[in-house]
């Protein structure tokens, strides 16, 4: 595919509206550079779904944004990373593909006491990819796990600061606390929506870390490297598609998107 920097987008894809939280870190670092975001809303979460439906899922919506001069895919879904970033990778080499991970690295350097706490889906936690980041950077650290079941959906609903979310935070967080865990690990896009509430069970003396600035950081260097970053002279276009229901987007979200509403936009 040839390129064309004055036209071409960042692509951004999540099973639902997570990935926003990557796509608002991308256009505060980088203003002028257009975006066309894929929330896969019919078939959310994607937590609880088996590994070759996810890869299924995310070459189908990464296809889609190719069609839609995409110049670069960011997978801001640790789930979808974990299953589908290599075979993403392989199938279209020719495009830069940014994907997330929990970030073990840094939260293994942020610690004092060695004991982490880290958010994930239970996808993410039991991919190949979360293991040997945590045999890498984690050895010497104790990591506190928990999938979140229900928290994905009672974000996607909006639901950011409803007592039903926060009696399901306290149920998560509480064992970590009493194991006095001093850093947490937002291990999914969806998570940083809730980071109010987060701080208001975790207090101020646990360190979060989300890792969306440095996501959209990785994005500009990539930019820089293939020279495709956008001048500032360029206009940017914001789209928003999704496969299934549209989210009330100024909850998670101030990039002027415009709706592009397609009942079957992945056919």
């Amino acid at each position: 595919m040839s390129v064309d920097n004055t036209t071409y987008s960042i692509g951004v894809f999540d099973s639902g509206i997570g990935g926003l939280s990557v796509a608002n870190a991308i256009y505060s670092l980088l203003p002028n550079e257009s975006i066309i975001y894929f929330a896969d809303t019919a078939r959310v979460p994607y937590g609880l779904r088996p590994k070759y439906q996810i890869k299924q899922f995310s070459e189908e919506i990464t296809a889609f944004l190719l069609e839609k001069k995409c110049k670069m895919i960011v997978v801001a879904c640790n789930t979808a990373t974990a299953a589908a970033l290599n075979d993403l990778r392989k199938k279209w080499p020719h495009i830069p593909i940014v994907g997330m991970e929990p970030a073990v690295k840094p939260a293994a350097e942020a610690t004092q006491n060695n004991k982490v706490g880290v958010l994930a889906t239970l996808s993410t936690i039991n991919s190949e990819r979360y293991g040997l980041l945590m045999h890498r950077f984690a050895s010497d650290v104790t990591v506190f796990e928990n999938p979140c079941i229900g928290l994905v959906p009672l974000i996607e609903t909006g639901k950011l600061k409803d007592a039903e979310t926060k009696n399901l935070l306290y149920s998560i967080l509480n064992p970590m606390l009493e194991a006095k865990i001093d850093t947490l690990v937002l291990g999914c896009t969806h998570y940083p929506f809730i980071l109010p509430l987060l701080s208001d069970i975790l207090g101020g003396s646990i360190e979060i870390i989300d890792p969306a600035p440095a996501i959209a950081r990785q994005v500009e260097r990539l930019l820089i490297k293939k020279k495709r970053l956008k001048s500032k002279k360029n206009q940017p276009i914001y789209h928003f598609y999704a496969s299934g229901s549209y989210p009330k987007l100024d909850l998670f979200t101030t990039i002027p998107f415009s709706f592009d509403f397609d009942k079957n936009p992945l056919k």
